[in-house]
């Protein structure tokens, strides 16, 4: 192309270039204001405390005696744990204990202490753990400054077996701790293969220790985890694992 042609035409793609912010610019300038407001969904009321520091539209699943009629064991069998005022003790050997409601995505709010450590012995160190849709566990352990060694995926907070949290912050033995849980549960196709993973988001006493981790399937204490079709709601579940870990102000929200 001749010189003479290659000046005028760089010039018109400068001017190009430089007219496309002005227009943008003009154009937001001639948009109303209301043309950018969203009133197609009222978020309804919620009173963060109106439940004893629950949420108002929370479900309590646990505050004393009373709570326990929302509690079975895996058999269908009525709780046999202990209750001593507001708190829930695992009774060793009694095995695990579920909802009788089932959930799915749901906001969950446990609090949580593990016993004195000479009660417990071996790896069994305040074990116990939350199963979302009683499948997905969330360890329960005595991992305060890792006095009690265990692989960092089995420690408290862990997705077990699959993901290390974040941070160890665990507080010391015998001490009420809390979880706070955003867990999205996973969707399946029409022909029962996966289509979106199970994702949890976890606080331990307010510092973030799981941030949206995909988990890789139920909890398998040996080989990998792999999904496997399952109704989209399903009981929570706490698990008994001969250490009398204590429990209570259990709330839940489904989402």
């Amino acid at each position: 192309m001749p010189d003479f042609l290659i000046a005028p035409l760089h010039k018109v793609l400068l001017g190009a270039l430089l007219w496309l912010p002005l227009s943008t610019a003009w154009a937001q300038e001639e948009m109303s204001p209301k043309e950018t407001e969203d009133w197609s969904r009222k978020p309804p009321i919620v009173d963060p405390y109106a439940q004893q520091h629950a949420p108002s539209d929370a479900i309590i699943l646990f505050r004393g005696k009373d709570d326990l009629r929302h509690w079975e064991h895996l058999d269908g069998s009525p709780v046999t744990w202990d209750v001593q005022g507001e708190e829930l003790l695992v009774t060793p050997k009694a095995t695990d204990i579920q909802t009788k409601q089932k959930f799915g995505d749901c906001q969950l709010h446990v609090e949580w202490r593990t016993p004195d450590p000479k009660e417990d012995f071996s790896n069994n160190m305040g074990n116990s753990g939350v199963f979302l849709m009683g499948l997905y566990e969330l360890q329960i352990y005595e991992s305060y400054h890792d006095e009690n060694k265990i692989y960092y995926n089995g420690q408290a907070g862990s997705v077990y077996k699959q993901h290390i949290p974040l941070v160890n912050a665990s507080l010391p033995p015998r001490t009420w701790q809390s979880y706070d849980i955003v867990f999205e549960a996973p969707e399946f196709n029409a022909d029962k293969s996966l289509k979106t993973p199970a994702y949890l988001t976890v606080f331990q006493n307010s510092v973030l220790i799981l941030n949206h981790v995909a988990l890789k399937g139920p909890m398998k204490y040996q080989g990998l985890p792999e999904y496997e079709y399952h109704a989209s709601k399903l009981p929570l579940r706490l698990q008994e694992h001969n250490s009398r870990v204590g429990y209570r102000n259990l709330w839940i929200r489904e989402l």
